[in-house]
């Protein structure tokens, strides 16, 4: 070995990786749905493939947020906002989890206030914030789940809102450290609370960057989530 080459990076190890991981599950997705369509709906409708649907979708979350943060320690995460159709834009992040819901029994439903059919927001990356926001809320939901967008203030807010237990009250009293360690009671490191935060901040308006915040009750009175976007 020569000693003058340079040390290996270790994260860039990691987000290679990271990245061969998410390529081998986006086909390994792909052959299972080709599988299913042939097989009988008995055989497709059942409690094992609920779990196996909302798997698929949590894992693909995981390793996106993985690489997400990744770019942004590295400052490679690139901003390129646009103006989005706002309904267009929530029925298209449902329709990626439709599946799940059905499996699981949930009724995903949205609002959108009509007076503000636009939102000006990277979509890609915003995206992937509800994404892992979405897969979270199905892990506690009910029965139903509520996406509402709203102009508060000059901003626009993102809510999720399901019907479960809610966040632990230390979770919303810590919400600030967004990192909180590892809850094993559920498995939770609040990567996706600090990975939603960065992404937040990212967009900005004179000087004012975006922000997210959690509690409890809302419309259905479990968890509720706000993104909040200048």
């Amino acid at each position: 070995m020569n000693h003058d080459d340079p040390a290996l990076d270790f994260s860039t190890v990691i987000a290679s990786t990271v990245h061969d991981m998410k390529n081998s599950l986006a086909m390994l997705m792909q052959a299972h749905s080709q599988w299913l369509t042939r097989l009988p709906d008995s055989a497709r409708n059942t409690p094992e493939q609920g779990v196996i649907d909302f798997e698929f979708a949590h894992l693909n979350s995981m390793l996106v947020q993985l690489l997400g943060l990744y770019k942004l320690g590295v400052n490679q995460m690139p901003l390129q906002p646009a103006y989005h159709e706002l309904d267009d834009f929530i029925e298209a992040q449902l329709a990626c989890h439709q599946d799940v819901f059905a499996s699981r029994g949930i009724m995903a439903t949205y609002e959108v206030d009509p007076l503000c059919p636009l939102g000006f927001f990277d979509r890609e990356l915003i995206a992937s914030v509800l994404a892992n926001t979405i897969n979270n809320a199905i892990r506690f939901a009910r029965h139903a789940l509520l996406i509402s967008v709203s102009d508060e203030a000059g901003q626009l807010i993102f809510t999720v809102n399901d019907d479960g237990e809610g966040y632990p009250p230390e979770m919303i009293e810590r919400q600030a450290d967004y990192v909180q360690g590892i809850n094993h009671s559920s498995g939770s490191t609040g990567l996706g609370l600090y990975f939603a935060g960065r992404i937040a901040a990212l967009h900005q308006r004179n000087g004012i960057g975006g922000h997210t915040a959690i509690s409890n009750g809302g419309a259905l009175g479990g968890g509720v989530f706000r993104l909040c976007l200048p």
